[in-house]
């Protein structure tokens, strides 16, 4: 289902398929069958690069509540991170020198994959330092975390959910990973499943871009700006969102692309889109929401509709019987016992101004006096000066490609439902949650700003003549630059510390402390009675309670 996002903002079949003649002559893409089984053997070492950093975090002897010790723990997955990743800039420099570059493309692939991988396992790693001694997850059995390994422990003994409208998906695979892992136990195994959660972030939003792009411009242009969402306490949350961007991408693309495939293949992929976003929606819905009327508008732009009208009926409508096949029930259940759901739980964010989205403090924002900061133009700081006009270049720049098109419309859609539903919040006494569209604003406007890079390279690269199409893993910043291959190799160490420094500030944002921040979760884990009776190894004092330390009641703002 993999997608060039090049080739299909070319509006002339004719051109798509001499684009596609171009990348068969590529050595590294033949013979045909080749492809897919690189793309697993990608994922392949995606996967393990970030199982690496959490398996090594294991051994560590500290005290995860001593803040020294959390310090040398940060330290610690650092220098692990540093040296695998210069290692694999190492292998990119030496494939560069070794006979001609001939698997340059082949070791900047698994290089890019790697460090994707690497970069999660970080933030993973950093959950494993935060919860040592404890069997507990983020938060023992308080807020969210206890009701989904109550909701989860229900659903696993096939009872209905004290909740309909949750997102099923996480509940059935945390009561099915318990089963097979915990003896049942829910509440040790979703500590299980924090973790590999966090890990598994990198692979997958870098699997997701690489239906769009080439491997390094996955990483920089798709994976980075995702890493400023990832979380370890309910990953899979954030997980959906930054992989339904690009998938939505790809269906947008595929369908104004219709006329290109045949209909075997074309029915096939609305089949697989249908059945990816469907699995995304069980798993948390609300991105969808806000993203839905954004999309709607960016397929009518890029529907057939002047030819290939049939084919693009037909996948869309295979797409959405797929979807609602695999989705459907739990969709009528949100559109009938939803609407009696109210969000009437008014924290932090509600009483700021609902322009700001550059920043989400948490239901539990730490020491804030005014906020949102006084910014330098008109009250906006220069980041966000810099986030509206990469806006508007990257619409200058990619007006005729659906990526950034389909984008924009995203932005803009979750933009107004934000300001539909808080202008009626006094109306309605309800939140609904619309501050949780900081984080697709904020996702959105940062893959705008990196795809100004990308739409500039690619120009710098058509009026020097180089590869345009940005996805041959030889020239990824490349064609038209000067040593191409050096500039793979500068990318890639580039990207390898700036992933090491926000992976460890996301890392650092949860190691535990009694504070009104998102560290008192681990902290409540480490004051939690095991099922024993006995005490975490780190409970401070060696004092414990069947509830945990709840002081974090009097912090919710």
């Amino acid at each position: 289902m993999t997608v060039s996002t090049e080739s299909a903002s070319t509006p002339s079949p004719s051109r798509s398929h001499a684009g596609a003649g171009r990348a068969g002559r590529r050595p590294h893409l033949r013979p045909a069958w080749r492809s897919p089984l690189l793309l697993a053997a990608e994922a392949g070492v995606a996967f393990a690069a970030a199982l690496v950093l959490p398996y090594l975090a294991r051994s560590f002897k500290l005290d995860p509540l001593n803040r020294l010790a959390q310090v040398s723990g940060l330290a610690a997955i650092q220098l692990r991170f540093a040296v695998i990743g210069l290692v694999l800039v190492a292998a990119a420099v030496v494939a560069m020198r070794l006979r001609g570059g001939r698997h340059f493309g082949l070791v900047t692939r698994f290089a890019s994959a790697a460090i994707a991988g690497l970069a999660s396992g970080f933030v993973a790693a950093g959950a494993v330092v935060a919860l040592l001694g404890t069997p507990w997850p983020m938060f023992g059995l308080n807020g969210d975390s206890g009701r989904i390994v109550e909701w989860s422990q229900a659903v696993a003994h096939g009872l209905p959910s004290p909740s309909p409208v949750y997102p099923p998906a996480p509940l059935y695979t945390l009561g099915y990973y318990a089963q097979w892992f915990h003896d049942g136990n829910t509440a040790y195994a979703f500590k299980d499943l924090q973790i590999l959660g966090a890990a598994a972030f990198g692979p997958l939003v870098y699997l997701a871009w690489r239906m769009l792009l080439s491997p390094i411009r996955a990483l920089a242009f798709g994976v980075l700006p995702a890493f400023a969402l990832i979380d370890a306490y309910k990953p899979y949350s954030q997980t959906v969102l930054v992989l339904l961007v690009p998938v939505l991408v790809a269906m947008v693309i595929q369908l104004r692309r219709s006329g290109t495939d045949g209909w075997r293949l074309l029915l096939l992929k609305g089949a697989g889109f249908g059945a990816l976003l469907g699995l995304l929606f069980l798993t948390y819905s609300g991105w969808f929401l806000w993203s839905a009327a954004g999309v709607l508008v960016a397929a009518l732009v890029y529907f057939p509709w002047r030819a290939d009208r049939l084919r693009g009926l037909a996948f869309v409508a295979v797409t959405a019987g797929v979807f609602a096949a695999v989705a459907g029930r739990y969709l009528v259940t949100l559109l009938t016992e939803g609407q009696t759901t109210k969000d009437v739980s008014f924290r932090f964010d509600n009483f700021t101004d609902p322009a700001y989205f550059l920043m989400w403090r948490t239901d539990m924002p730490g020491k804030v006096t005014e906020w949102p900061l006084p910014g330098e133009f008109g009250g906006m700081g220069l980041f966000a000066v810099v986030m509206f006009v990469c806006l508007g270049v990257a619409l200058w720049l990619g007006l005729r490609k659906p990526m950034v098109v389909t984008i924009i419309c995203m932005f803009a859609s979750a933009w107004v439902m934000r300001m539909y539903i808080a202008s009626h919040m006094y109306e309605t006494q309800t939140v609904q949650l619309y501050t949780r569209t900081n984080n697709q604003l904020l996702y959105c406007g940062l893959i705008l700003c990196a795809l100004v890079a990308h739409l500039l390279s690619l120009r710098l690269a058509e009026r020097r003549g180089g590869a345009a199409d940005g996805t041959d893993g030889t020239k990824t910043l490349g064609g038209g630059f000067p040593n191409p291959q050096g500039a793979v190799v500068g990318a890639l160490f580039a990207l390898l510390f700036l992933f090491g420094t926000v992976s460890s500030s996301m890392a650092d944002r949860y190691m535990p402390a009694k504070e009104n921040t998102y560290r008192i979760l681990p902290w409540v884990s480490h004051t939690v009675q095991k099922l024993d009776g006995k005490c975490p190894k780190f409970a401070p004092g060696g004092v414990c309670t069947k509830e945990g330390d709840q002081a974090w009641v009097a912090m919710i703002q």
